[in-house]
Order: structure tokens, then C-alpha cells, then sequence
């Protein structure tokens, strides 16, 4: 008899307490649940085993991972109805100890074992990262960068496109380019940045080099970009050459502790503070600070989570770190800006562009799904999987202001108190 869907359905609303919103389709073929609602495909035994073996979030990406759960339809819908129950709940969670004192939960935990077969754990999917610590050494930033980043820069090519830049873009419209809305971005920076001929510029967490040739080809500034990663490092040299601009652009495999030959004139950060480490973040903003001269400008461009109102009970997203970015640490906006000004900076403007990233993602997220044999052969199904997953879920936390995005613009002022900012800073519109 095929009635999988239907135990399965019964059983996870007993363990959630509520109603499920998803309709389910299991192995057996049978479905249940909403009939207009988003469809979760279980598609074997070994994906309740994994959500048996590690509840919540981390059992859930590792079964998607691993192709045992599936999405039906529309993945955005999927994930927007089950963020509240699986994704979301945040410090409100109740734990696994608490939830089993309660004698149906048990009674549902133990039908789940009874569905899902030999009690063995499955082996978490390849793609996964075997973590020690969240010390943000040298070492462990190298091999977190290069977990990221060294996927092929052909896989990248798929979901950037042309720009080959890896933030958020800065939109003028919902219905403009993703390539124009990066140029903006970048232009926006380089503004902020009050670049000028002549000018050093430091590029922390260079990418691909994509800052680092418009500021050199539109403004006439030196660029020294550095990144942990030897593939962009490659592509961006491969690119700053065919654009002729050797003789401007330094691109470097360094990490940014190791830069020792300021001052420069502006430093741009963009997307790369999320790596710092909060343990390390005032180490992070003492290191730009000294790399700057006198009246010299910072432009952080970070990712940024709402405050919790516990911030010791927070911990960093299982599925992020052990698929995404490992050891990445998403701090308040008020963190970053405590941070910059212990280290000496004068904050000058902070500006969210949230809803930015949530445009942007949706692109990344098309590009991909266009091109999904290809992108699954320059890697593998599994990472292909782990890039589709996070970037339309993390599309969604940006559009429910779960998460946002700022940029914050911080002077090295001199003792004069002469910042060189002009009367009305938002100029660079």
C-alpha cells in the first residue's frame, strides 16, 4: 500500500506541533498534504535518516545535498513556507531535549525511526567541511577561502556572468542588468571612495579583480588587490593583463595581515569583512586603519543579521559553515560600526542596500538554474545543489530582513579633526 506520504506527513506535524506546509511526495510515489501548496520530494528512506541523525537544519541541507530531498516546483515557495519551522526560529527554538519530554513527540521520533529502516547514520555528503575551531588562523582562513572559491572559476563564470562579481549588486531598477547594477556597484564604491588620479587603493578580498579594473580604468588610481585564493588570483591577473592595465594593478595570494606596505589612500572591502571573525574583527579594523594615511577613507561592505536579544545564545549557521562559508560570522550592524570606531575610524555614513541583495541573488539563482548540466559537470550535482540552496534561501532571509547588507564609509581622521568629507556627504549619488 502506498501511504508513505501520508505516515510521513502525520508523524512530522506531530513532531513540529503544526500543521505542515508543504505538500509531500515520498519514495513510494503517494503524496499528502495541501493540494495547492509547494511539493517536498522525499525521494528514499536515507533522508529521514539523516533528519533522524542530525535534526533541523544541518540534516536537512545534508539530505538536499546528497539529492535525497527535492523540491517539486518552486523553490522559493518551499523555502518560504518551512523558514518559520526549520530555518528560522532562531533563539526561540526549543532544543531536541526539551521537545522530547513532551510523550507524543517521542511517540512521532520513534515512528520516523520505525519508517526509516537500518538505524545506521548515513555518511554526510562529500561536499561537507570537517571543521576544528573558529580561530581564523591564517591557516584555517586559507583553507575556508579556498573551500568557497576554488570550486573553478568557470562555475563562477555561470552564475556571476560577466561582471564576475561575487556582492551585492546596486540596482536602479528591478528590471535592469545584473552587469549594469554591478558596474553601479562598483562606481558607487569608487565614488564613496573619493578615487582620484594617482591614488593607492587597497582591495581587500579582491575576487576576481573586478574593483580593482574599474578603479583603475575609470579613475586612474594604483590598485593592489588581495585575495586568499589562488584561481581568482589567476583569473584576475588573467584579466588585468588583457585590459592592459599591468602596469596599475598588483594582484596578490596575501592575506590581509600580511600587507605591510602602506599608506594607501582608500580601502575598499567588499564582502570580505563576513570572514573576519567577530574574535578577530577589531584586529581586522586595526590592520586597515594602520594601512591608511591621514584623512584616508575606508569603504566596509559587509553582510550584516539582525541583533539577537541573547547574543551569547547565538551560533553560526549550520548549514553555511559546514557547505558554504566555513568559519563565516555574520555580526549587527552595530557591531561594525563599535568595531571600525575601536580601531580608531570616524563613521561617516552607513548605508543599507538590503533589498539589493535579494534582486541580485534571484539573478545568481537564475543564471544557475539555466545553465544546471553544465554547472553540475563543472563540479558536482552536490555542489551545484549546495549553491542553488543557500543562494535563493539566503534571497529570501534579505527580503524578510532576516539578514541585511551595508556599506559603511569610515575616515582616518587626523588629529586636526580635518576629515575631508564634503558638507553633504551623499554626494556621490
Amino acid at each position: 500500500m502506498q501511504d508513505a506520504a501520508l505516515r510521513l506527513k502525520a508523524l512530522m506535524e506531530q513532531l513540529l506541533g503544526a500543521p505542515l506546509p508543504v505538500r509531500i511526495r515520498a519514495w513510494d510515489g503517494s503524496e499528502a498534504g495541501p493540494p495547492e501548496s509547494p511539493v517536498l520530494v522525499v525521494r528514499n528512506r536515507r533522508a529521514l535518516r539523516r533528519l533522524l541523525w542530525k535534526p533541523g537544519e544541518l540534516g536537512m541541507a545534508r539530505a538536499w545535498v546528497a539529492g535525497d530531498l527535492t523540491v517539486d516546483g518552486d523553490l522559493y515557495a518551499v523555502l518560504d513556507v518551512m523558514a518559520e519551522l526549520v530555518w528560522e526560529r532562531g533563539e526561540d527554538a526549543r532544543t531536541l531535549r526539551e521537545a522530547l519530554r513532551d510523550p507524543e513527540v517521542r511517540a512521532a521520533v520513534w515512528g520516523l525511526v520505525r519508517m526509516a529502516g537500518p538505524p545506521l547514520p548515513p555518511a554526510p555528503p562529500r561536499e561537507e567541511v570537517r571543521r576544528r575551531s573558529h580561530l581564523h588562523t591564517k591557516r584555517s582562513d586559507r583553507r575556508a577561502i579556498s573551500h568557497h572559491y576554488d570550486v573553478g572559476n568557470d562555475f563562477y563564470e555561470i552564475v556571476l556572468g560577466p561582471s564576475m562579481v561575487y556582492s551585492c549588486a546596486y540596482w536602479d531598477s528591478p528590471d535592469g542588468t545584473l552587469e549594469d547594477a554591478q558596474r553601479d556597484k562598483l562606481g558607487l564604491v569608487a565614488r564613496k571612495l573619493d578615487l582620484k588620479p594617482g591614488m593607492r587603493l587597497l582591495d581587500v578580498g579582491c575576487g576576481w579583480g573586478s574593483m580593482a579594473i574599474h578603479a583603475a580604468r575609470e579613475y586612474g588610481v594604483s590598485v593592489v588587490g588581495v585575495t586568499l585564493s589562488q584561481e581568482q588570483a589567476a583569473y584576475a591577473r588573467k584579466r588585468v593583463a588583457e585590459e592592459g592595465l599591468t602596469d596599475r594593478i598588483e594582484i596578490r595570494v596575501q592575506d590581509y595581515r600580511d600587507v605591510t606596505d602602506g599608506p594607501y589612500d582608500a580601502i575598499s572591502s567588499i564582502g570580505m569583512a563576513e570572514h573576519v571573525g567577530s574574535d578577530r574583527y577589531l584586529e581586522y579594523a586595526r590592520d586597515l586603519f594602520a594601512l591608511l594615511k591621514p584623512g584616508g577613507r575606508l569603504l566596509n561592505h559587509q553582510i550584516g543579521r539582525r541583533p539577537w536579544g541573547n547574543e551569547s545564545a547565538y551560533e553560526i549557521d549550520e548549514f553555511i559553515d559546514a557547505y558554504v562559508f566555513p568559519d563565516g560570522e555574520l555580526a549587527p550592524i552595530g557591531g561594525t560600526v563599535s568595531g571600525l570606531e575601536a580601531a580608531g575610524f570616524e563613521v561617516r555614513d552607513v548605508e543599507s542596500i538590503r533589498e539589493h541583495y535579494g534582486l541580485t541573488l534571484r539573478r545568481w539563482v537564475a543564471n544557475l538554474e539555466a545553465d544546471w548540466p553544465t554547472a553540475v559537470r563543472l563540479t558536482s550535482p552536490g555542489r551545484a545543489r549546495v549553491w542553488r540552496l543557500y543562494m535563493a534561501a539566503s534571497a529570501l532571509a534579505f527580503e524578510r530582513n532576516r539578514i541585511g547588507v551595508n556599506q559603511v564609509l569610515a575616515v582616518k581622521t587626523p588629529d586636526t579633526g580635518t576629515s575631508g568629507m564634503p558638507l553633504r556627504a551623499r554626494s556621490w549619488r
